[in-house]
C-alpha cells in the first residue's frame, strides 16, 4: 500500500526536476567555448547533486539500499572571483561522477518514472539508481589514490613541524642554559683561585642549570614518545594522561594488549587532545574516556575510542581547529572522527583507527 502511494508520488515530482536539471547541463556544456558555460556549469551541477543525493538517501530509506556518494573531494582551497569559477569548473568536468549524473537523469525520466507508477517494479527503479549512482570501482581506486596522496603531504607537514618544534624547544631551553653553563664554568674556572667563594656560588647555580635542562630534555623526550607509552603500553598510558587532567575524567580502557607502535603514539596523543580541550574550553565538570577494540567495526578491526563532556558545546571541525588538526593525524592510519557538539552540550568525539593486536612474536595478528 505504502509502495503504491509512494511510487507515483516520486515520479510525478522527479520528472520534471530530471527533465529541466538534464536540459540546464546541456545547455551549460554546450556553451562552455563562448564562456557563459563557465559560470553556468557550476551551480548546475552543484544543484544535480543536490538532487542525486536526496535520491541516494530515498534509496537507503525506501529500499535499504546503501548509495555512496562517489564526487571527488574539493581542494582545501579554491580561489576566488573568475579563477575560482574556472577552477571549480575543470574540476567538475574531470571528476567521472559529474557524467555518470548527467546519464542518470534520461535514465530517471524515463525507465525510472515508468517504474515508479508500478509498485511492484519500484524495487528494480531503487536497483537502477544505486547502480547509476553508486562509485564505480575505478572511481574508489582513484579516490583512495587521492587519499593517500593527501595522507602522504599531511604527514610530510605533520613531521616538519615537528622537527621544528623540536628545534625550537631545544634551541630556546636545553641548548640556552647549556651555553650558559659553558659560559659559567668559564668563569668559574678564572675564580677559582682568587675567589672561591664566588665560584662555589657559581657552581651551585650550574648545578641548578644542568638539572633544569635535563628536566626539560625529559619533557621533549616525553613529547615525542612518553615513556609510559614505551613501557607499559597503551591502557596504563590513557589512564596516568587522565589523572593528570584539571577535569575529573572517569576512564572505561578494554585493549587485549600492545598495538604496533605507531598506531599507539597516533591514539595516545589523539587522546590527549581531546582530554585537553576538554578541559580547556567547554567548561566540563566531568568528562568520560571509553576506549575498546572494536573488532567488528565497519572498517575492519580497529581502537574506537569516546570522549563525552557535560560542557556548553559547540565545538567544530573547521580547518583552524585542533579537532580538524587530529582528524588530519588519524587520516595518516586511516582513521576517522566523528563529532557530536550542540550548542549547549554534551559534546561526544568518536574516533577509530584500524589496527590488530601484536601476537608473542610482536607482529600484528
Amino acid at each position: 500500500m505504502l509502495a503504491s502511494v509512494r511510487g507515483p508520488a516520486l515520479a510525478v515530482v522527479t520528472l520534471p526536476l530530471s527533465i529541466l536539471l538534464f536540459t540546464l547541463s546541456l545547455v551549460a556544456i554546450v556553451l562552455l567555448p563562448v564562456g557563459i558555460g563557465v559560470v553556468a556549469l557550476p551551480p548546475v551541477q552543484h544543484a544535480l547533486r543536490r538532487y542525486a543525493n536526496q535520491r541516494r538517501r530515498l534509496v537507503r530509506a525506501w529500499g535499504g539500499l546503501e548509495v555512496p556518494e562517489p564526487y571527488r573531494p574539493w581542494p582545501r582551497r579554491l580561489s576566488g572571483g573568475v579563477v575560482g569559477q574556472v577552477e571549480r569548473c575543470v574540476l567538475l568536468l574531470k571528476d567521472p561522477a559529474t557524467w555518470r549524473d548527467i546519464a542518470w537523469l534520461p535514465v530517471d525520466m524515463t525507465a525510472g518514472f515508468v517504474t515508479a507508477f508500478l509498485p511492484p517494479l519500484l524495487p528494480l527503479n531503487h536497483q537502477l539508481t544505486k547502480r547509476m549512482l553508486e562509485p564505480t570501482r575505478e572511481m574508489l581506486l582513484a579516490r583512495r589514490v587521492e587519499q593517500l596522496y593527501e595522507t602522504r603531504h599531511d604527514a610530510v607537514d605533520s613531521s616538519a613541524a615537528e622537527l621544528r618544534r623540536i628545534e625550537r624547544d631545544l634551541h630556546d631551553g636545553a641548548q640556552a642554559r647549556l651555553v650558559a653553563m659553558g659560559m659559567s664554568l668559564g668563569a668559574i674556572e678564572a675564580l677559582v683561585e682568587r675567589d672561591p667563594a664566588r665560584a662555589k656560588e657559581m657552581i651551585a647555580q650550574a648545578r641548578e642549570n644542568s638539572a633544569e635542562a635535563l628536566t626539560e630534555l625529559r619533557d621533549l623526550v616525553r613529547g615525542i614518545h612518553p615513556p609510559v607509552l614505551a613501557e607499559r603500553g597503551l591502557p596504563d598510558a590513557l589512564r596516568a594522561l587522565a589523572l593528570r587532567m584539571p577535569a575529573p575524567v572517569e576512564a572505561d580502557i578494554e585493549l587485549p594488549g600492545r598495538f604496533e607502535e605507531p598506531v599507539e603514539t597516533a591514539v595516545y596523543f589523539a587522546v590527549s587532545e581531546l582530554l585537553t580541550n576538554a578541559a580547556k574550553h567547554s567548561g566540563a565538570s566531568r568528562v568520560w574516556l571509553d576506549v575498546l577494540y572494536a573488532r567488528s567495526a565497519p572498517g575492519g578491526p580497529a581502537i574506537r575510542v569516546t570522549v563525552t563532556d557535560d560542557g556548553k558545546g559547540g565545538a567544530s571541525l573547521d580547518g583552524g581547529s585542533g579537532l580538524h588538526g587530529v582528524r588530519r593525524r588519524l587520516a595518516q592510519f586511516d582513521g576517522v572522527l566523528a563529532l557530536s557538539s550542540p550548542a549547549g552540550g554534551p559534546t561526544m568525539i568518536t574516533l577509530e583507527v584500524p589496527a590488530d593486536p601484536l601476537d608473542d612474536a610482536g607482529t600484528a595478528g
